[in-house]
């Protein structure tokens, strides 16, 4: 893109941020987190909940209790309505709501397709104002607020930083951070074929593919279950979607020095020349088209897995959630900032799958996710952005039950695993349920970096966490399915934009 067509692109986006500031009738709320983190759930139970509570809230057979009771607006009686309306952007895919809530609260329940590429959906509330704005001054009568749902892979996000590195400079941080304990097995055969490489000799596209799909190899194996690692650049690798094949996602790190000169035609000219490509039209264009017009931000952690997998996976969560923040333009939105550039001012971070635990180990999950995230928290803090972290469970799949257990009452979670899920000997088929007792999260947040083990077995685990069915869901009056069990969703709802809505 020329700079003429980016100073118009830049005009045409500030000046739709002072008609949405002015107008207050506006929102993009930004949903990400790394793989397998529940940002389709969340997605799908948080638009399920804004267009289907007031409807449920009236039908016979649902509790009658209040589903969303921390959302004040909804809690006040002060939402009018709810509804899906067409998405601005034609040019990105809409969020499949529709088919991930029928896989949620079908016969057949089961956890909808993961997030792939980027996605928008637009949800519109009307609702009774109780304030004061420059669009009607002081009223009490209807508004308006649109909030666009913009869902992208938080691999994507890890991408962000490297805008600002050059190919020598990322290559190196590669290579060390394969070359340390932690990884040196997994990253093996990457790290073979890149000692046998000589990236001075000539170019040939057979040598760039094999490291590149060593390299890729790699990063897959980091981001399994059993490793459960997270800071794993360029996010792109682990989702090419139509870019597979490209050159643009067909290089690899090698060991050049930032000040030397690479022979023309060589590898490593060629790799670099690819890893600029990779900036210029895979990273900047997110960036400027999507990231940074965002409002508000969620980012969904699935901290439960690095700790089932050891000290070092929850170390590399660490790392990568500061990567994740440092990415963003966090700042308190204004009117001088909103013409220049808009910024996020409100950025919520949850741990996610809180209903794999017993109650009385929320909160101890939550002041994990924020020792995690404590030197990110500072800096945008720092800023002016208003920050805040939870647990919670966009849809719950289990309920409590005191189960008595040689002798002994026990606090257990009881749910319908998934078919193929085992505990030792016990396979469970996705019929029956299952009382699991997943034990305690430690009191003292720092515990979780304490031990050397990168990946523990079934037998040492000290948390068992399987993978449950979605709970069937209760029909409303009109035959449709109500709004699936949550845990703190209406928190999160709150923060993210119940101050919109007054």
């Amino acid at each position: 893109m020329s700079q003429f067509s980016e100073l118009l692109f830049e005009t045409r986006v500030a000046a739709e941020s002072v008609a949405d500031f002015l107008a207050g009738g506006h929102l993009r709320l930004g949903v990400t987190g790394l793989s397998r983190s529940g940002k389709t759930v969340f997605i799908t139970a948080l638009v399920h909940h804004l267009t289907r509570a007031l409807a449920a809230r009236g039908d016979k057979g649902v509790d009658g209790k209040t589903q969303l009771p921390v959302f004040r607006p909804f809690a006040e009686g002060r939402i009018v309505s709810a509804h899906l309306d067409p998405q601005p952007d034609y040019s990105v895919p809409r969020f499949a709501y529709e088919e991930h809530l029928a896989a949620l609260a079908g016969v057949d329940r089961h956890w909808p397709q993961s997030t792939r590429r980027i996605s928008e959906l637009r949800v519109s509330l009307e609702y009774r104002s109780k304030g004061w704005s420059l669009r009607k001054g002081f009223s009490r009568g209807p508004a308006r607020l649109d909030i666009d749902i913009v869902d992208y892979p938080g691999e994507w996000l890890l991408d962000l930083p490297l805008l600002g590195k050059s190919y020598a400079q990322w290559s190196k941080e590669a290579l060390e951070a394969a070359s340390a304990s932690t990884r040196a097995m997994i990253a093996s055969e990457w790290r073979g074929v890149t000692a046998q490489t000589d990236f001075k000799a000539r170019y040939d596209e057979e040598t760039a593919q094999k490291l590149a799909q060593t390299f890729t190899q790699y990063l897959r194996l980091a981001r399994s279950d059993r490793f459960a690692l997270s800071s794993l650049p360029p996010g792109r690798f682990l989702m090419p979607g139509d870019l597979e094949g490209s050159p643009a996602l067909t290089f690899a790190p090698l060991p050049v020095s930032e000040s030397e000169e690479l022979p023309y035609r060589s590898l490593g000219r060629e790799m670099e020349r690819r890893y600029e490509a990779y900036k210029s039209r895979v990273v900047r264009p997110f960036f400027r088209d999507h990231f940074a017009r965002l409002d508000r931000q969620i980012v969904l952690v699935d901290a439960l897995a690095a700790l089932n997998s050891g000290p070092e996976a929850v170390r590399d969560l660490e790392t990568a959630l500061t990567g994740v923040l440092m990415a963003f333009r966090a700042g308190r939105a204004n009117l001088f900032s909103t013409i220049f550039r808009p910024k996020i001012d409100r950025i919520l971070f949850a741990a996610t799958k809180a209903d794999h635990l017993h109650h009385t180990s929320h909160d101890r999950l939550e002041a994990i996710l924020r020792h995690l995230t404590a030197r990110a928290i500072e800096r945008a803090e720092g800023v002016g952005a208003k920050i805040d972290v939870i647990a919670l469970a966009a849809v719950r799949a289990t309920r409590e039950a005191m189960v008595r257990h040689e002798g002994e009452k026990l606090s257990a979670i009881v749910g319908v695993p998934a078919a193929g899920e085992h505990i030792g000997d016990e396979v469970f088929d996705g019929v029956a349920e299952g009382a699991i007792f997943p034990g305690d999260l430690p009191a003292d947040p720092r515990d979780v970096f304490r031990g050397e083990a990168l990946a523990v077995s079934d037998e040492e685990a000290e948390f068992r966490f399987l993978k449950f069915r979605p709970p069937i869901a209760t029909l409303g009056a009109d035959r449709k399915p109500a709004p699936l069990p949550h845990i703190r969703l209406d928190r999160a709802m709150e923060f993210l934009f119940g101050d919109r809505l007054s």
